[in-house]
């Protein structure tokens, strides 16, 4: 068949995705910090974009942006005479202000404290310390003041060995290899590099970096520069002076520890069990991550993307938490005055200018009404929740809210990502409130995986070390309460949890029972 060219019409349909249309989806699911990071940057290549401030920030100036002035010529007004003639009298200076010193002199009272700005420079009592001392009797005005200058900077676990290391080692090729030690802790506090591979890389012998590192053991905090917890136990224990021959057994069985194996321990360390349980509180008293407490990242509070509050007529009010709300304006009056210009570039830069800041303060409020309708709708479903606790979270799904609002279920997932609700019964993620179905016993309500971890865990911390419930003790007292749950479930939830089996749990109880009762 001979190949040969065709013109055909046809009709087809399909989605396409306009620049403005992604970043809305994108503005959608960014948090509060990263929507105000993106109209800043917006707000730099937009000149008709602005954010709105208070009015209050603004109040000193006239409607016009002009400062209000006294008039010049005071011959018709007989006040403006009466001032004029009380400047000019013997209490005033030359200048037209009272002098503190003037008034020190002729009446008997102090009014340097009156007048502060008018009183005369204080003398330096030491000139010399005035740039490390700003609160120094004359070294500058209240106005002048850095708060920050006066807060402790955060110290690193860095920061806090380099002060330490030149006082233990004095040798420069030693403080080198320390440095290099030092560089390969982790924020725990932990060596993660082994001692051979670094003594070859750093050209030096085994026995050099063994007596380094055995000198930075010794460091604060304690336990720092260990290679495993067990080492970094023995360090704690040796600075303590209690490093002896059955302690050193239980640190390396660390293994049986985390079992609960106290039967083998006590026949490996050879004591009682008396013994044994003064051991393990001391084990308990020791810190197994000695760099936790010099982390470098900065904590920051998590702020609400919507409030609710319980209302007067017994439902629930929802509204957006007006801090995480970006305040922005379109500059219409600058926009209606540089278009005057005949200027066909300029109008046409402004002109696209406008278009995107008008596309921008819409899809903001189109975010905003999405996260209302979205909250709104999930204080609905999770009332009872709200009024008597997590065992009464309702099982949840995407799908559910989606129909509910007339919205995509995808629209909804960008909604509850990486935002917050504050409630009474606490703050929690919106995602907190989509749970898994979990079936009920004779075709009851179905139960929130959420609310049945929560019944798990109130069952084990109930229990009491001569009666540990085992899963299938578990299984049969959830199925007591409605919820048909199975054992591998149960199991599955239990070590999610990070609770450990019956046979451990039995252990430790019994063994913190006998503790309570010395």
């Amino acid at each position: 068949m001979k190949p040969s060219a065709n013109l055909f019409l046809r009709q087809t349909q399909s989605l396409v995705m306009t620049a403005r249309m992604r970043q809305a989806i994108q503005l959608l699911q960014m948090t509060h910090f990263e929507v105000n990071q993106f109209i800043a940057q917006e707000a730099e290549q937009n000149p008709l974009l602005e954010f709105s401030y208070d009015d209050d920030e603004a109040g000193g100036e006239a409607e016009d942006g002009e400062y209000a002035h006294q008039p010049e010529d005071g011959g018709s007004d007989d006040g403006y005479d009466n001032r004029t003639e009380a400047l000019s009298s013997d209490w005033y200076d030359n200048g037209g202000s009272a002098s503190t010193s003037r008034l020190n002199d002729e009446l008997d009272a102090n009014y340097t404290n009156v007048f502060p700005d008018d009183s005369a420079p204080q003398r330096l009592d030491a000139p010399e310390l005035v740039s490390q001392w700003k609160s120094m009797p004359g070294s500058g005005e209240g106005a002048d003041y850095d708060l920050d200058d006066f807060v402790a900077g955060q110290v690193s676990l860095r920061d806090h060995l380099a002060q330490q290391i030149p006082f233990v080692l004095p040798d420069v090729t030693d403080r080198l290899i320390a440095q290099n030690f030092v560089d390969q802790l982790d924020d725990c506090g932990y060596l993660q590099v082994d001692i051979v591979e670094a003594g070859e890389r750093l050209s030096t012998s085994l026995a050099q970096a063994e007596r380094v590192l055995a000198t930075l053991q010794s460091l604060d905090p304690p336990g720092v520069f260990a290679r495993s917890l067990a080492e970094c136990l023995a360090i704690q224990l040796k600075q303590k002076d209690r490093y002896d021959p059955a302690m050193q057994v239980l640190v390396e069985n660390l293994e049986l520890l985390a079992r609960r194996d106290f039967g083998t321990l006590k026949r490996l360390c050879g004591v009682d069990e008396e013994d044994l349980l003064d051991m393990l509180g001391e084990i308990r008293q020791l810190n197994p991550k000695p760099g936790s407490g010099f982390e470098a990242g900065v904590s920051e509070a998590i702020m609400p993307d919507v409030i609710v509050r319980a209302s007067s007529d017994g439902g629930w009010l929802v509204e957006l938490n007006p801090d995480t709300l970006p305040r922005v304006l379109v500059n219409q009056s600058y926009f209606s005055r540089v278009t005057k210009t005949k200027d066909a570039e300029v109008q046409a830069f402004l002109s696209n200018c406008l278009q995107t800041a008008n596309w921008l303060t819409h899809s903001l409020d189109q975010r905003a009404n999405t996260i209302m309708k979205v909250a709104s709708e999930i204080v609905r479903q999770q009332d009872a929740f709200l009024l008597h606790g997590v065992d009464y979270l309702r099982p949840l799904n995407l799908k559910t809210v989606a129909e509910a609002i007339k919205m995509h279920e995808s629209t909804v997932s960008r909604v509850t990502s990486n935002k917050y609700m504050l409630t009474p019964r606490g703050l929690f993620e919106l995602k907190y409130f989509f749970t898994v179905s979990i079936s009920a016993v004779a075709g009851g309500d179905s139960h929130s995986a959420e609310a049945v971890r929560h019944k798990i865990r109130a069952l084990i911390l109930q229990e009491s070390p001569e009666a540990v419930l085992s899963d299938d003790d578990i299984v049969d007292m959830l199925k007591k309460g409605g919820v048909d749950l199975a054992r591998r479930t149960v199991a599955k939830y239990r070590e999610a949890m990070n609770i450990a089996s019956s046979v451990q749990r039995r252990r430790e109880k019994r063994a913190l029972a006998k503790v309570a009762g010395f």
